[in-house]
């Protein structure tokens, strides 16, 4: 969030389209849509190098600053083996001013070309983006081979070292010169300026465009080898799929080659890693297209891992003094009407069904229902904190353009709390949840974060003196906490100050994760109250939490986490039983019962080669395999195989039982 409003100040033209790189959104639920699915930010600042995939620090979270971003640079072997030619450190936007000039150049640098090649190809905007830039323009659609010719004419442009100049100029002499070009986006680009005067940036006196800047002084500063186009997607203009639909093309440029380098590894390892292609490969989920777009159907091995995160999960809330709920998936409409959603979130939520002459509504979120739980009875000031949590089903309209494997789709389960205080406990209930939040992404091995505390808006509802009070909190439990943060000032809700927080995964991507948001709305919309010490009725403070987001979008961050090779304890098959021949088999089944009744993961594969066998195993990432032969057979043993180490020796099944036990509740490898 902090990132992102740094560069809407700096540079307002192109700040609704920097936003929006990958989805085609409305222009009516642009601004929600980006609000609830933030993409990750390829910000690197950390790349983790695990020599083992289960060895994952469980010790302290670090909150962590974004200014520098850590790639590999070589690929002689993949990540998860730890090894690399050398570590390149790669700057951002944010901490390279040269690096965000290059590619606001090379945006206006591609332009130029594409009009060149292209006479009536219609520019329309190009800002810079996290990993490069793009630029969309009105034209019939590319190819690959158009692109390699669009980047021959940059090079030329490039080497041809022209100029960049600055030239101010007034509003009715800007709209002479576009309107005498026929380029009919950039008009209406400029009636949305509301600045005076209006800059414009020249390519050496042959080419120009709107803009605020910053570029380089020319174009040969730019490292025509340390830039690459890389794909062509279809964008529609403002984001309205009711405008035209625009030709994007996207490009990375860095600083020099090595850069580059190490860019493009790390995109090949983000590929390796894509949890939709996992998906299918491990048998983990699918998106079934007889059943519609953007509804996850959980395989069992899926549903293993997915019910060993929920069980972690009751078993932490319980602990931390929640209480459980279980509540409907649909609701009377009117519900909706009081909450609010009606009126501000419509464009979100599915139609209303008719039943009976009532109309109910699916429902976009959890926080009604565990407030009509709460208005049960009458409360006082003595029940505080109360603290309820469900894994809830949640169903959201997007657009089938924007739906993305488990990152965005239409129903999905939120790991949603509510705590109901008073004033005086917010600073305390926050402070648990950031230490439940550590707690709960730990156990995955997630220890770095990226803290955001977003401040009071403008429109706001609540007093002076309650947004005072709960942003001073949130600002003391971080403090409390250890954890450096960035504030975001006038970032909050209108009805709250909130915190999010973004996790790192093991190629250093930040996604966003667990949001903290203290609500002066929705007590207000329902009227709840308790009775003071005085006994006279007040109104409670009411803070959401969620510390996955949602399990799906969570099993996806985990399986491009661990590339799908998951720690043991998450493993949904711990260990696999390989007879060299059908006549170990029924021992082998017998290994599996003893494996099964204590709690482990396991199963029987046989049919094949030993060599394939084991083969198998390691490409459908099984953690442990118990080779059976003759000699283990008459011995009453197992000959173990890891799925990184290999063959580690013979045991017998109860210390196999023993050993793989320990290693699953510790958290550790075998």
């Amino acid at each position: 969030m902090f990132i992102l409003q740094r560069m809407v100040s700096t540079h307002s033209l192109f700040a609704v389209s920097a936003f929006v790189s990958a989805p085609i959104l409305n222009k009516s639920s642009l601004h929600s849509n980006l609000n609830r699915f933030a993409w990750p930010k390829f910000e690197f600042s950390a790349l983790a190098l695990y020599k083992s995939r289960n060895k994952l620090s469980t010790s302290t979270a670090v909150a962590t600053d974004s200014a520098s971003q850590t790639l590999v640079s070589g690929q002689n072997e993949s990540l998860e083996n730890g090894s690399a030619d050398k570590l390149v450190v790669l700057p951002t936007n944010e901490s390279s001013e040269k690096l965000l000039m290059i590619r606001h150049t090379c945006a206006h640098v591609m332009a130029m070309a594409v009009q060149k090649l292209f006479p009536d190809a219609k520019v329309t905007i190009g800002p810079w983006i996290d990993n490069g830039f793009y630029y969309d323009f009105d034209m019939e659609p590319l190819t690959d081979k158009d692109l390699k010719k669009i980047k021959k004419e940059m090079d030329r442009i490039i080497a041809r070292n022209l100029p960049l100049v600055r030239e101010e100029v007034s509003r009715d002499e800007a709209h002479s010169r576009i309107k005498a070009l026929n380029e009919p986006y950039k008009l209406e680009i400029l009636d949305s300026i509301k600045e005076e005067p209006i800059t414009i940036y020249h390519i050496g006196g042959e080419w120009w465009d709107l803009c605020a800047g910053p570029h380089v002084p020319s174009t040969g500063i730019i490292n025509r080898r340390a830039v690459e186009l890389e794909s062509v997607a279809g964008a529609y203009w403002r984001g309205d799929e009711n405008k035209p639909m625009l030709q994007r093309i996207y490009g990375t440029a860095w600083e020099n080659e090595e850069q580059l380098k190490a860019y493009l590894h790390f995109k090949e390892e983000a590929k390796r890693r894509d949890h939709r292609r996992l998906g299918q490969e491990l048998d983990l989920f699918s998106i079934q297209n007889d059943a519609g777009g953007g509804l996850v159907f959980w395989h069992p091995k899926g549903a293993i891992v997915r019910n060993t995160i929920e069980d972690l999960w009751r078993k932490i809330h319980i602990e931390r003094g929640y209480d459980l709920l279980y509540t409907p998936h649909v609701a009377k409409a009117d519900l909706w009407q009081i909450s609010g959603h009606i009126d501000f979130y419509r464009e979100n939520m599915y139609d209303q069904m008719n039943i009976e002459d009532e109309l109910y509504q699916l429902r976009p979120m959890n926080c009604p229902y565990h407030i009509l739980i709460y208005k049960r009875k009458q409360h006082s000031y003595q029940d505080f904190p109360i603290r309820v949590a469900e894994l809830g089903t949640v169903y959201r309209y997007e657009l089938s353009g924007s739906l993305h494997g488990l990152f965005r789709v239409r129903g999905f389960t939120q790991d949603d709390a509510h705590i109901f205080c008073l004033s005086d406990q917010i600073k305390d209930e926050i402070r648990g949840v950031l230490d439940l939040t550590e707690e709960m992404l730990l156990q995955f091995g997630f220890s770095k974060y990226e803290v955001n505390l977003s401040t009071r808006p403008e429109k706001s509802v609540g007093d002076d003196n309650i947004w005072d009070k709960a942003t001073s909190a949130l600002k003391d439990a971080l403090d409390d906490k250890g954890w450096s943060y960035e504030i975001d000032e006038g970032g909050g809700a209108f009805y709250g100050p909130k915190i999010d927080l973004k996790i790192e995964d093991a190629l250093g991507r930040r996604w966003q994760c667990s949001t903290i948001q203290v609500d002066f709305n929705l007590p207000q919309r329902f009227d709840i109250t308790y009775v003071d010490s005085n006994s006279e009725k007040k109104r409670p403070i009411m803070i959401h939490r969620a510390v996955l987001g949602s399990l799906e979008r969570f099993f996806g961050v985990l399986i491009e986490h661990y590339a799908g090779d998951f720690p043991l304890w998450l493993s949904p098959i711990q260990a696999r039983i390989l007879p060299v021949t059908d006549k170990q088999l029924e021992y082998c089944n017998e290994v599996v019962k003893k494996l099964k009744a204590n709690g482990i993961r396991a199963e029987v594969c046989h049919g094949e080669r030993l060599a394939k066998l084991i083969r198998n195993a390691e490409t459908q990432k099984i953690p442990l395999m118990a080779v059976v032969g003759a000699k283990e057979l008459d011995t009453g043993t197992l000959t173990i195989r890891t799925r990184f180490v290999g063959d580690i020796g013979t045991v017998t099944v109860e210390d196999f039982i023993s050993k793989t036990k320990s290693a699953i509740e510790n958290r550790t490898t075998f």
